[in-house]
């Protein structure tokens, strides 16, 4: 298999194993380990701070020593994290298990993107980004049926199915995948720490002088703030409304519908993305993202506002279609202003920043639903995103005049 059909085979298979585990879990988290609002915030929270403190210390490590072990560590560990979520149900072993997903995360996080960048370069990456996105989808329609099935058993057989099935799939990556475009520091030339030290100031300085990054980066961290709450209350949410019946199906199969209905229309945003906006231009791509990002916020609001079950399911549907276009272009445009020595670092703290916006608010999302409802905290999820706009609008017009 070449790197590029190993990329591809390796957003499809985990796009569906993760699917397969995550369109039930927090259905688990509700209703099996039965958490709050402010502690399903709280796992949010933990499993960012992990990936914030993991962040740049794995980036590093991927850009000196391996993008390829880095990406063969983190599946496997990801795996077992979910492992023990599913098979210990209580709050304590939640969090343990975010430390162990949060870890692995990190150490996939920018290093999959270098890896594939590297070997088969910038243009033909920014292609299969946008591909491997809608096989991703694919993967992920037939893991949402597998999951519904699985669940009709039991709520835990998919989450633990599923990441035994993750790890399994990481120790796979580690015999097909290839690294031969990146060469990484021989032993006798490799300092240590100073090292790690002098290519993680360097990004620093790179990303200080260039102002696209510094926007792309103030952009991942506002992002961040607005999707720990509305990823972690989403599903609570809709638990609240009368849910129509479906024969004799159990209320579960309702989540499949509402997760399979959204990835389908996303194959076909995607498509539309790939063929109309030029990823090699800045202005496109921008333009693009500030269109997505403006309905986003709207749509976010207007799920916060639903006022019985059909509006809610409707709203979401359009708040999923817009996040699934908004990534591959974030980083397809995040790409056109990095070098490849530095590539994984930087990649590692766009995620980081997103980490942390989720930290610095994420808390507080979950306080307000806690505190006064699961509607309010939403609509504040939503309002979150305006001040992303006008960053956009501000990079439009500053790289038009430059």
């Amino acid at each position: 298999m070449t790197p590029y059909h190993v990329y591809l085979a390796t957003r499809f298979v985990e796009a569906f194993l993760f699917t397969s585990i995550v369109t039930v879990n927090l259905v688990y988290q509700v209703t099996i380990v039965q958490l709050n609002p402010l502690q399903l915030v709280f796992v949010g929270t933990l499993l960012e701070t992990v990936c914030f403190l993991s962040e740049i210390p794995t980036g590093l490590l991927a850009d000196i020593h391996s993008r390829k072990w880095s990406t063969v560590i983190g599946v496997i560990l990801i795996g077992l994290g979910f492992v023990v979520e599913g098979s210990f149900p209580t709050f304590r072993f939640v969090m343990l298990a975010q430390i162990i997903w949060g870890i692995g995360a990190a150490f996939v996080s920018g290093a999959r993107e270098a890896w594939i960048t590297d070997e088969i370069g910038e243009h033909k990456a920014n292609k299969a980004f946008l591909q491997a996105e809608q096989l991703a989808q694919c993967g992920a329609m037939i893991g949402i049926v597998i999951s519904v099935a699985l669940a009709s058993f039991t709520l835990r057989l998919p989450i633990i199915l599923g990441g035994v099935l993750y790890s399994v799939w990481g120790i796979c990556l580690s015999f097909i995948m290839k690294e031969e475009h990146y060469h990484p520091t021989p032993n006798d030339e490799r300092p240590g720490w100073k090292h790690l030290t002098h290519t993680f100031l360097n990004s620093i300085k790179v990303v200080r002088n260039h102002h696209v990054l510094l926007i792309i980066m103030a952009i991942g961290c506002i992002f961040g703030m607005f999707s720990e709450g509305f990823d972690r209350l989403w599903t609570p949410y809709v638990l609240q409304f009368h849910f129509p019946a479906i024969g004799h199906f159990q209320p579960i199969i309702w989540f499949g519908i509402i997760s399979l209905v959204g990835m389908m229309l996303t194959i076909v945003a995607t498509e539309i993305s790939k063929r109309n906006v030029d990823m090699s231009s800045h202005q496109r791509v921008a333009r693009a993202l500030l269109i997505i990002n403006t309905l986003l916020a709207s749509s976010v609001i207007l799920f916060g506002l639903a006022g019985h079950f059909t509006w809610a399911v409707g709203a979401y549907w359009l708040v999923y279609f817009l996040r699934e276009i908004n990534g591959p272009l974030y980083n397809a445009w995040l790409n056109q202003h990095i070098s490849s020595n530095i590539r994984a670092t930087v990649f590692s703290m766009s995620s980081q920043s997103n980490a942390l916006g989720q930290i610095i608010l994420g808390p507080l999302t979950g306080l307000v639903a806690t505190l006064f409802s699961l509607q309010a905290a939403l609509i504040m999820a939503g309002i979150m995103l305006l001040p992303i706009i006008a960053l956009y609008l501000f990079t439009i017009k500053k790289h038009k005049l430059g």
